[in-house]
């Protein structure tokens, strides 16, 4: 039998990041995954200020703090670019929404500028003429989430073990190949399979679907969103949003769809076909550029839309990291931290009640 001060199981952003920050503090780190692809693989990688909710705000721009100490730090292969965000009005209404999203994101020192229809044109001009206006948050950026999970866990030098993990009883784990592991804290970071894992349903799908083009060279400068992207990322059912990034490589990354509870990988051509056609409402030129690969992830969702940061509720030993949805990457460095601050009996920076999930237990999950 192995012994170890924390495992974690799970390496996907999420589980790298925990890994990462334990280890930083002196424990030592097992980290348990069985090398299937997941939601980091799948993903934008975008690290955007998101504000839908209170706790959405603080976690989202504490974490953006932390990716700024971070970033300077990792190789050029996670592929960190400062691009900002442009929030994109349609209408004049969308513009008032824009104002009020300012002002919430000043409130946490999140600084942004509105943004004139013609001052829009000089920063992107491939955009729509139709734009009223938008919100330009310059502290957003992008990475390739992968490779930052991969930097993660070499630059915490945990223990990596590649198998699954069949069974938790803390303080053990049981693995397929017949391992059995112990530690005083069992920290589970595997995304929708934590249901499966705990035998408890804490989390939805949400299927996604991204396209990705030929590479044309810098075309964009900015990470550019819908300002209804916040109402169709949290709507129930199934919904589109323009979402687009300038990736590194010169090519342009397009999203997004949600659909609940759908784990059928295969792509939904008809909500693709929406899903551009959203894209070039905003983006007119992408109708002459070649795409060159489709594919769809699960969005792992807890039943309020929060992340569950914290002690399970009713099994001692066991720590959860789960249901970011769409925010894993953005919010991984906080909730590295705030997890963290919470196995080793520490204050954290800010109060966890937010994302505990005893807040659900009491809703007895999801049905």
């Amino acid at each position: 039998m192995t012994e170890t001060d924390v495992i974690v199981i799970g390496a996907g952003i999420i589980g790298a990041a925990c890994a990462w920050q334990l280890a930083k503090r002196g424990q030592r780190v097992t980290l348990v995954d069985d090398g299937n692809a997941g939601a980091t693989a799948a993903g934008m990688g975008h690290l955007v200020c998101m504000d839908d909710d209170p706790a959405e705000l603080t976690l989202s721009a504490w974490s953006l703090a932390r990716w700024r100490e971070l970033t300077p730090h990792m190789p050029e292969s996670c592929a960190w670019r400062g691009c900002g965000t442009l929030w994109l009005a349609e209408t004049p209404q969308e513009l008032e929404l824009a104002e009020e999203k300012q002002q919430r994101m000043a409130q946490y020192q999140v600084a942004s500028d509105m943004q004139t229809r013609d001052q829009l044109a000089a920063r992107e001009p491939l955009l729509t003429s139709r734009l009223s206006g938008g919100l330009w948050v310059p502290g957003d950026g992008i990475v390739y989430a992968p490779n930052v999970a991969r930097w993660f866990i070499e630059d915490a030098g945990v223990t990596d073990l590649r198998d699954r993990a069949l069974a938790v009883d803390a303080p053990y784990v049981t693995l397929h190949s017949g391992k059995r592991l112990r530690a005083g804290a069992i920290v589970i970071a595997c995304g929708l399979g934590a249901n499966r894992l705990l035998d408890e349903n804490w989390l939805r799908a949400k299927k996604g679907q991204l396209a990705i083009t030929d590479r044309y060279g810098p075309l964009l400068s900015h990470q550019l969103v819908e300002l209804g992207y916040g109402a169709s990322a949290h709507a129930g059912g199934t919904s589109v949003a323009f979402n687009i990034q300038p990736r590194p490589t010169g090519q342009l990354l397009i999203g997004s769809s949600r659909q609940f509870d759908n784990t059928d990988r295969e792509i939904d051509l008809p909500l693709l076909a929406t899903m551009l056609a959203r894209a070039r409402h905003f983006l007119p030129s992408l109708e002459s550029l070649n795409i060159i690969r489709c594919w769809s992830g699960f969005r792992a969702a807890s039943a309020d839309g929060n992340p569950l940061i914290g002690p399970h509720p009713t099994r001692p030993g066991i720590w959860l990291a789960l249901g970011h949805e769409g925010l894993g990457v953005t919010t991984a460095p906080a909730t590295a931290e705030l997890l963290c601050a919470q196995i080793l009996g520490e204050h954290p920076a800010v109060s966890p009640d937010a994302w505990l999930p005893a807040r659900l237990h009491k809703q007895e999950a999801i049905a």
